[in-house]
């Protein structure tokens, strides 16, 4: 491991003297390229020159294990545990760092929802976790855009597909993807009674035109008058696309827009990155079953969740954490569930000496 990181240190210091170099300033597409590789490195090379002065303090530190003062060898001692938690703590760090990077962490992504199983509540229960995931992205300063929505009558969603754009989106949602339950008394239930009612979730990293190629031979396009809200503007005009992807059979439609240009271009946006889960599901598909346990399928089929409404309850089944603070979590606070999964995934990865993915 120390091999591979003074082989990254080189490499830092080279950029260093890159970026210093006048030529490389007056450069902007140099300077910017070196300065992204220079910020991804700084994380390593920081990590790893606190171990090598924490391993300095330590050795620092035994001579006064001999010291005739029975006092100072004890607070020698202690110095000693002490720092070698701290070594132990920063090795594990750099054991992180070093682990092979997700190709999607640094990504934007499209979240869809849609209802499952128990019909007008659960479209509503959509609609909660719509405004929580939205909520989230707010106290992140990321942006959110609805690329298409399906309501009911109640205001609940029979499916959304939102583009959350930022800074390492992907990073961050991607263990959301999965079947969450819902248990609470309905809004629509006279009897006072709980129901269960599922929303299923799917985090797509957004996919560019380099990463699927799609030959526009392979697509049939349809465009039709919208249906629903809108405006008379809306309904009247054929702004609403269809695309078919032929191979696989994918359809994706978009009318939100007045445009049928936007549209189209939106329900391109979708297509690419249900085309780029396909061809990277059937890649993990491929991957041993151990591995796969490690990180979890990603399977939509998965409960990942259980939002217990008459116990305030949240629960999640992959690493059994138990929240009693659905209310603060539904308000966009999802790092309280987010950052013991992340944990739980590196160490796993840990254990396994491989990349999360």
């Amino acid at each position: 491991m120390f091999a591979k990181v003074k082989d990254i240190e080189t490499r830092f210091e080279a950029l260093e003297e890159k970026l210093a170099q006048p030529d490389v300033l007056k450069d902007q597409k140099a300077y910017q390229k070196f300065m992204k590789e220079h910020s991804q490195l700084s994380p390593i090379i920081e990590n790893f020159r606190r171990y090598e002065a924490i391993q300095g303090e330590i050795e620092n530190s035994r001579p006064l294990l001999d010291d005739p003062d029975p006092e100072m060898r004890k607070l020698a001692r202690e110095e000693i545990e002490a720092l070698k938690a701290e070594l132990e703590d920063a090795e594990r760090h750099l054991t992180l760092l070093l682990l092979p990077k997700d190709p999607n962490d640094e990504k934007n992504i499209l979240l869809e929802i849609r209802a499952g199983t128990g019909g007008e509540e659960a479209a509503l229960f959509a609609a909660d976790l719509f405004r929580m995931y939205c909520r989230y992205a707010e106290l992140k300063a990321w942006r959110t855009e609805i690329l298409s929505q399906s309501q009911t009558g109640m205001g609940g969603f029979k499916e959304v597909v939102i583009l959350i754009t930022g800074e390492r989106v992907y990073s961050r949602l991607k263990y959301e993807s999965g079947v969450h339950r819902v248990q609470r008394v309905p809004e629509t239930e006279a009897q006072g009674r709980i129901h269960t009612s599922a929303v299923t979730v799917a985090v797509l990293p957004e996919a560019e035109e380099i990463d699927v190629q799609i030959e526009p031979e392979d697509l049939r396009i349809d465009v039709y008058r919208s249906s629903g809200c809108g405006g008379q503007h809306v309904n009247t005009t054929d702004s609403a696309v269809r695309i078919t992807h032929l191979p696989t059979g994918l359809v994706v439609t978009c009318q939100d827009e007045k445009s049928q240009h936007k549209n189209k271009a939106k329900a391109m946006k979708v297509l690419r990155s249900r085309l780029l889960d396909m061809e990277q599901t059937e890649q993990q598909s491929r991957i041993s079953e151990e591995r796969r346990h490690m990180v979890g399928s990603g399977d939509r089929s998965e409960r990942i969740r259980t939002y217990n409404f008459p116990q305030g309850r949240i629960t999640d089944h992959r690493i059994g954490l138990t929240l009693y603070k659905i209310e603060t979590v539904l308000q966009g606070e999802l790092d309280l569930v987010i950052e013991p999964l992340i944990n739980h995934f590196q160490t796993e990865a840990l254990k396994q000496g491989a990349s999360i993915h």
